[in-house]
């Protein structure tokens, strides 16, 4: 007998807000977290805007702490502070054998490495820190939030590109099935706001140069758009067995009741112009759940504001949903938060599973000109979703072919 996995836990830091709370506000309002770079070193860069995190680490971790942990970490230690806390799992003695962490990151602990290997170069091997290596190392946040919990059952971290936050939680919802957990704490983080990064992906002409106007530099589906904003932050949540939740009398947000994950295998960088593997994903997901087509009512989109790619989900959103689709309500919270990379499906699923909780969808913003192409309800004002069962879908897919879909379901 399948095991059902419920949410009960969310948290967030985010570029629209230093928790869920503040952030999902921040998402029905439509407000942009995008921004001029003020560093100094942003300024011989072509790309000089990003969506920076609305409320920084040190205003709220211990100074101590805040210092041995990489810049992801920290943020993934803070959303899974609040979803430790959301979810009322702190005040009871489950047993650490029975938890697990699954927190991903498509970049890991870049600016730790980075920050050392200037040391190295310009003042000797002696100013490197010795507390580089488990700073650095890509299970760092995860590591640090079975600390957090006393995680014992297993701790992971998922390193799939844009896809990495989905595929944690997709491997929190496997651990629970197969009775290894009964609670997981699975997302993502990513702190990629770097000159390196930021000049890589310009260079491969991947970020939007709107920078006299970066809050409207995101703008998936629009005729205008010129490529993505790069964001930073973390997102997580809890899962838990649903007898296990039922039985302490938790507090459920939606039912994580499906996942698929496929991979394009045809470019290291370009996704497959037919959409064959993220059609599967999305199918498989619904499979997964057994949710019918015109269960779907909503998708927060992958759409991260490119020309090929925004296009490409919604031929497969018509592939897998058929005559549904044109019931369906799609969204792309990219546009205020900028793409957060390892964490941006980690947050999208927060934001999807918000929606089913309080049956509202957040706009799309910076959508003035549909793309001909585009044949789909996009919300650009909040949405209202009908009463009664639905679910909805998130998709995420990454370089080097990784596609995530994640089904949710109302309870």
């Amino acid at each position: 007998m399948t095991r059902s996995v419920v949410v009960t836990g969310l948290g967030a830091t985010t570029p629209v807000g230093g928790d869920v709370a503040s952030s999902w506000e921040a998402l029905v309002a439509g407000r942009s977290g995008a921004g001029k770079l003020e560093h100094e070193w942003a300024e011989p860069l072509p790309v000089q805007i990003a969506a920076e995190i609305a409320v920084e680490p040190s205003e709220v971790l211990d100074r101590v702490k805040a210092r041995r942990l990489d810049r992801s970490a920290q943020f993934a230690l803070l959303a899974a502070m609040e979803a430790w806390a959301d979810s009322g799992l702190a005040d009871t003695d489950i047993d650490g054998e029975r938890i697990g962490v699954a927190c991903a990151s498509g970049i890991g602990g870049i600016q730790t490495l980075l920050a050392n290997y200037d040391a190295l170069r310009d003042k000797g091997p002696r100013r490197v820190s010795p507390l580089a290596i488990p700073m650095l190392m890509p299970n760092s946040p995860s590591a640090n939030i079975s600390l957090l919990v006393g995680a014992k059952a297993g701790v992971h971290t998922p390193v799939s590109a844009c896809a990495s936050g989905s595929e944690g939680i997709a491997l929190g919802l496997d651990m629970i099935r197969l009775g290894r957990a009964d609670v997981v704490v699975a997302g993502g983080t990513e702190a990629a706001v770097h000159p390196l990064p930021l000049a890589a992906f310009a260079n491969m002409m991947a970020l939007s140069k709107r920078n006299d106007d970066p809050e409207a530099a995101s703008r998936p589906w629009d005729k205008g758009r010129d490529g993505f904003l790069l964001g930073e932050g973390a997102g997580l949540v809890v899962l838990e067995e649903a007898e296990h939740a039922r039985a302490r009398g938790a507090r459920v947000y939606a039912e994580l009741v499906g996942a698929g994950i496929t991979a394009d295998s045809h470019d290291i960088a370009q996704p497959d112009p037919e959409g064959r593997g993220g059609t599967r994903a999305m199918r498989l997901a619904l499979e997964d759940g057994e949710v019918a087509a015109s269960d779907i009512r909503h998708i927060n989109a992958h759409a991260t504001s490119t020309p090929l790619g925004d296009v490409a989900e919604c031929t497969m959103v018509h592939r897998v949903l058929g005559e549904s689709a044109a019931s369906v309500v799609i969204t792309s919270t990219k546009s205020m938060t900028g793409h957060l990379l390892g964490a941006a499906g980690a947050l999208e699923s927060i934001a999807t599973v918000l929606a089913l909780h309080h049956r509202v969808v957040p706009p799309t913003i910076n959508l003035d000109d549909v793309d001909d192409a585009v044949e789909l309800d996009i919300a650009t004002k909040p949405r209202d979703l009908p009463a009664g069962d639905l679910a909805a879908l998130n998709n995420s897919f990454g370089f080097g072919g990784h596609n995530v879909a994640l089904a949710f379901r109302t309870v």
